[in-house]
């Protein structure tokens, strides 16, 4: 069994591609994928959608399809990730943060059409990375990513902290993507802020002083 390929988030700002014909075959690729799926979206029906030939396409991916939807998911994380990082700088503190970020990641993921005909009838294709140990690598992948910029919400004792937020925040999406509670949507500012509140705020509450004991 092949490796599942390494889909980084600190890598996620992936550069534009570089041709507009690249685009172009992207954005058909994306089409497809919603109507089709990944699995019956042939080279020569991406080719067709972006108008382009078969030689064209090659020309731009020449790994194939593997190369192709490889670079596309790596466009759509980047564009995923700009989503959620822009909601959290625009947070004024940190139980808003990680809400908005819930939020927004839950939101764009449900508007995003081919990523939900995969979540609905290819979700074998998400295995690879949702093994054990890769999805403790997609936690500690979006710490990294996301923690830098939770750090000005805590105090500087607390900074390394913020990857630990992140972290969480993430293990609560992914069990409610693939567990969904049918009373509590992440898409919901009041539902995503309560998890934040029950379950990961908790943690960066000040400790009261203990109470001189009495004799």
């Amino acid at each position: 069994m092949s490796s599942a390929p390494e889909l980084r988030l600190v890598d996620a700002d992936a550069p534009a591609p570089s041709t507009e014909a690249e685009g172009r075959i992207l954005d058909a690729a994306l089409v497809l994928v919603a109507r089709w799926g990944v699995a019956k979206t042939a080279l020569g029906d991406i080719a067709k959608e972006a108008g382009c030939s078969r030689a064209t396409l090659y020309r731009a991916f020449p790994g194939g399809k593997q190369h192709l939807f490889l670079a596309l998911a790596t466009r759509e994380l980047a564009t995923y990730r700009r989503g959620i990082l822009d909601a959290i700088d625009a947070a004024d503190e940190l139980g808003d943060a990680l809400t908005r970020a819930l939020v927004v990641a839950s939101r764009l993921l449900h508007d995003h059409d081919a990523a939900q005909f995969i979540l609905e009838h290819e979700p074998e294709l998400l295995l690879p990375f949702l093994g054990f140990h890769q999805v403790d690598l997609l936690y500690r992948e979006t710490a990294t990513a996301f923690g830098p910029h939770l750090e000005r919400f805590l105090p500087d004792h607390e900074a390394d902290r913020a990857a630990w937020a992140a972290e969480w925040a993430a293990r609560l999406f992914i069990t409610y993507l693939f567990n969904p509670h049918e009373r509590r949507d992440l898409a919901v500012i009041d539902d995503a802020r309560t998890l934040i509140d029950t379950y990961v705020l908790p943690a960066f509450a000040p400790v009261a002083p203990a109470s001189p004991r009495t004799t």
